[in-house]
Parts: C-alpha cells; structure tokens; sequence
C-alpha cells in the first residue's frame, strides 16, 4: 500500500472482526462443526432482504430481540431461493461439487445457538487490534471513533444455555497488562455509534456522513481542528462496508479473517506510530 500524503485525523473502528474476535469464526465454526458449506450463513445474511430480514432489523433496532426474532432470523437462514442461488454460485466457482440446478437439502439452522455463539466470542479483544487501539489511544492525536451494526440487548436476556448474557469485555486474568482493563467497550472511543441506536447500519451511506459529523464535532471539541471525510481513516471486516466507506470518501483499511496484525501493520503506515510490539517503527 502506498504511503498516504498525510496522516488521518481520525480513526474509525468497526467492533466485530476488528477490535474484538470476529463473530464470522464462530459462524465458521458451526458451519464445520454441522457439514454446511462454508460461507452460506454470511451469504443468507447478507442477502437480507434489507428491508425485512430479520438481522437487517435487529441491527436497525427496528425489533426486539426475543424468541419471535429468533424465529424469523431462522426463517432468513433457510429461505430456499437464497440456498438455490449460492448452490449454483459455488458449483460455477467451483469450491462445491454437483449439479448446479439440483441444489441437496437446505441445511437446518439452530438460530438461537448460532447467534449467541456470535455474540460471545465477539467478547474477546483482538490480540493484535485492542493493544493497536489502545497505544492510539494514549498518543491522543487522533480522534477515535467505533461505527458498528450491533444488536440492542433487552436487560437480563438469557443465552441458548439460559445464562444471563453480558457484553462486557472478557480480558485475560492477572498478571496480564491487560488484565484490569475496563470491560466496556465504549471506553476505548471518543464516540460510539451503534446502529441499533441510531437506526441506520452500514452500509447506509447516511451513516458514514453521520460518524463524519460525529468525529468533526469530537475533533473541535478536543482542539484538534476540523475532520473532513478525507481526514476520517475506516478500518472493518466487511468487504460492502468498506466500498461504501470509500465511495462516502473515506480512506479504508480491510482487516481480513484471521489478518489482524496485517492490518495493524497498515494502520502504522498510515499513522506512522509501532503500534506492534517487538517490531520496527513506521516509517513516517
């Protein structure tokens, strides 16, 4: 990647995938774990449709999550169409053997036990990322900012397991330097969005102008002078978000599967800080 002009202003950060362990392994993992084909749970996710579907809802806040949600996000993990069009798509591709226009069986998918394995390994901090996110943090030149889908939490809602679910941040034990931490994640941040609190999800475009907003207003406050879209740097997981990210006119970092130290690695070049221990500084 070529080195940027000019280093951001501000930082925007996905949670999922990025700062915290993607929910898309333990996605990965039911799908191994029960002989479906991997890759069509984010496909039937993705697909929506994204007016109605139910995790295109939940990340809105359009909807309570409770039993009737889980119900219709069943329904959106097995609608026939969706299993009929990634069939033939992965046939073509080949990544899938057999006869494109016979799809076999649509798999059956334990929704509720889906969802909340999601839910918590996406407690756990990036090994690479949260310490990234954090020595920002204390350099305190850039503005920092989360833009995440995420779902609103009714109070005492309980796991497929019947235990009370927290979102809180599970950190290693002592004498760990991370150990005593705070577990909220919205410590980390000078501004938090959720799309479940403010009605828009990414890729909406409305929502990056309004993280643009956000981080402008923080940047002035703060005496750093203004953010403008150019100044903003978008790091996430997911492929549409960033092409949406880029075409609102930010600058983006894919942080892919597994490849977080890679995009660590970006983000130095991009900030020109050793945001990675033990290895050389960034040239600036």
């Amino acid at each position: 990647m070529m080195a940027p002009t000019k280093p951001p202003k501000a930082i925007l950060f996905d949670i999922g995938g990025v700062v915290v362990v993607s929910p898309f392994q333990a996605i990965l993992d039911y799908e191994l774990a029960n002989a479906i084909p991997p890759g069509w749970i984010n496909f039937s996710i993705q697909k929506g449709p994204h007016d109605t579907g139910a995790w295109q809802l939940i990340e809105r806040g359009e909807c309570i999550l409770d039993d009737t949600w889980f119900s219709k996000f069943k329904s959106q993990l097995e609608m026939r169409n969706h299993w009929t069009e990634f069939w033939a798509r992965e046939v073509a591709k080949g990544t899938l053997k057999g006869d494109a226009r016979f799809p076999p069986a649509m798999p059956s998918i334990e929704a509720k036990k889906l969802f909340w394995n999601m839910m918590n390994m996406s407690r756990e901090p990036d090994p690479y990322m949260y310490p990234a996110l954090k020595k920002l943090r204390l350099d305190g030149r850039f503005v920092l900012g989360a833009l995440s889908n995420t779902v609103a939490f009714p109070p005492g809602i309980v796991d497929h397991d019947g235990v009370v679910f927290s979102h809180a941040l599970v950190h290693p034990p002592p004498p760990h330097p991370h150990a005593a931490d705070s577990t909220n994640t919205q410590d980390l941040f000078d501004t938090f969005i959720s799309s479940a609190h403010v009605g828009l999800r990414k890729p909406d475009p409305r929502v990056y102008e309004l993280a643009v907003r956000e981080l402008d207003r923080v940047a002035r406050e703060k005496g750093l002078g203004r953010v403008e879209k150019g100044d903003v740097l978008f790091l996430d997981d997911i492929g549409v978000n960033l092409k949406w990210a880029r075409k609102s006119g930010l600058r983006t970092i894919k942080v892919d599967l597994g490849r977080s130290r890679d995009a660590v690695r970006e983000l130095e070049e991009e900030t020109g800080l050793k945001l990675l221990e033990g290895e050389g500084r960034a040239k600036l």
